[in-house]
C-alpha cells in the first residue's frame, strides 16, 4: 500500500502496516528464526502469505533470507534496521496492554501461542538437574489439553504427546487463567488460592513459579479503565 507522502510515518506504514507484518516482527525479535517456529506463533497465517511477508520484509532489508546449510528451506533474521523495530513494537505491546484489552473474547485466548511463550520462557538455569519435565492440563479444551515442557540441560521443548517422562510439576488450571497468569494479571499465588490453578510439585518450584518461568515482558501494565477507576 502506496499513500504517496513524503511523511516518515506514511513511509513506515507502507512497509509495516500491513496484516501479519508486525506480528512477523514480534516472533522475529523473540528469537524465532525457522519458518514452522513462526507459523507456531502466528497459527491463523497461511504458509502463502508468511512466504510472501517474510520475502517482502527481506526485500525491504528489515530480514536477512540465509539458506539453512546442509538442509532445504530458510532462516530468517532481523537486519540491523529491523533490530531497531524493538523499541516500537514494545511501545505498541504497551499501548495494547493499555487499551485494547477490554472485553478480550474466548476467541483470542490462542493456545498454541501460549505454550510457545511458556517454552521460550522457561529459565533453565533456575531449575535443579539436568532434565524437568512440567505438564500443563487445561480443563477447558476439548483437543490437545494437555502439553507438556521438557527441559534438558539448556534446551526446552513442548510436547503435545506424552514423552513418558516422569513429570515433576503439574499445572491444572483453564487457558484464560493460564494466559492471565503469564501475562501478569494475576499471581500464581492469587490463581491457586482462588482455585482456578492447582500446581503440583516440589515446594521449591511450585512457591515461586516466577523465579523459574519468566512473565511477559508487558508484566504489571493494568488496562486504563483500571487506573482510571483507582484514580
Amino acid at each position: 500500500m502506496e499513500y504517496g507522502q513524503f511523511c516518515p510515518i506514511a513511509k513506515a506504514a507502507e512497509i509495516l502496516g500491513d496484516k501479519w507484518t508486525l506480528l512477523i516482527v514480534r516472533e522475529l525479535l523473540m528469537g524465532g528464526t525457522r519458518f514452522n517456529v513462526m507459523q507456531r506463533g502466528l497459527s491463523s497465517i497461511s504458509p502463502t502469505m508468511l512466504t510472501k511477508r517474510l520475502n517482502e520484509l527481506a526485500a525491504y532489508g528489515i530480514v536477512v533470507k540465509k539458506r539453512i546449510p546442509g538442509q532445504k528451506g530458510y532462516e530468517y533474521f532481523l537486519s540491523e534496521c529491523g533490530q531497531e523495530l524493538f523499541p516500537i513494537v514494545e511501545k505498541v505491546g504497551v499501548w495494547g496492554m493499555r487499551w485494547a484489552r477490554a472485553g478480550m473474547p474466548d476467541s483470542d485466548l490462542d493456545l498454541e501461542l501460549l505454550m510457545l511463550y511458556m517454552e521460550r520462557c522457561i529459565l533453565p538455569e533456575k531449575l535443579v538437574g539436568n532434565e524437568t519435565v512440567v505438564r500443563f492440563h487445561f480443563t477447558d479444551i476439548d483437543e490437545f489439553n494437555d502439553w507438556w515442557l521438557v527441559v534438558k540441560d539448556n534446551e526446552v521443548d513442548a510436547c503435545i504427546q506424552n514423552p513418558g517422562k516422569d513429570v515433576d510439576v503439574h499445572f491444572t488450571t483453564d487457558l484464560r487463567t493460564m494466559i492471565e497468569a503469564w501475562m501478569g494479571d494475576i499471581t500464581y499465588k492469587k490463581a491457586v488460592a482462588d482455585k482456578r490453578m492447582t500446581i503440583v510439585g516440589p515446594s521449591a518450584l511450585t512457591k515461586n513459579v516466577s523465579s523459574w518461568i519468566k512473565c511477559s515482558i508487558f508484566e504489571g501494565i493494568p488496562p486504563a479503565q483500571e487506573i482510571k477507576e483507582m484514580a
